[in-house]
């Protein structure tokens, strides 16, 4: 909660997309909260909160103004960096709520090696046995059973 209320005093001086871009991710949150089951919902938020660290780091090094006078706008910009700074405890323990839900990462790629998985599909190249042989014909006229 710090992270969002950070966020929300840092809008005060940096407005439109970094704005936008927080209260989405405080939206995301709420939502993976309330959905305490959902694995889409908490996968959904963690990637958006690595998207809006690189995000926060990029607008706030461009828009920030060395020569803000106004103490709101010191402060402003001030929990704008505390939520900066904050955000990777929370994916942190974020990440932890994603793998208790039963979240696992996927990497399909080759510099990992070859993946293990097995499914129906076979190559043309194969000589191996399919993993579930298609069953029988089954038998059309009156006394079949149709759905």
């Amino acid at each position: 909660m710090v992270v969002a209320a950070a966020s929300c005093r840092g809008s005060i001086v940096f407005g439109g997309p970094y704005s936008w871009a927080n209260f989405t991710i405080l939206a995301l949150g709420v939502w993976a909260v309330a959905q305490r089951d959902s694995v889409d919902a908490i996968s959904m938020f963690l990637g958006g909160l690595l998207a809006t660290i690189l995000l926060d780091i990029i607008h706030i090094s461009i828009f920030y103004q060395w020569n803000v006078v106004s103490a709101t706008g010191r402060f402003s910009a001030g929990m704008a960096i505390l939520s900066l700074l904050l955000k990777p405890l929370s994916c942190f323990l974020v990440h932890h709520m994603y793998r208790e839900r039963g979240g696992e990462l996927h990497f399909h790629s080759d510099f990992l090696g070859p993946s293990q998985e097995r499914s129906a599909y076979q190559t043309i190249d194969s000589t191996a046995e399919p993993a579930e042989p298609v069953s029988g014909f089954e038998p059309r006229g009156p006394d079949a059973r149709g759905y």
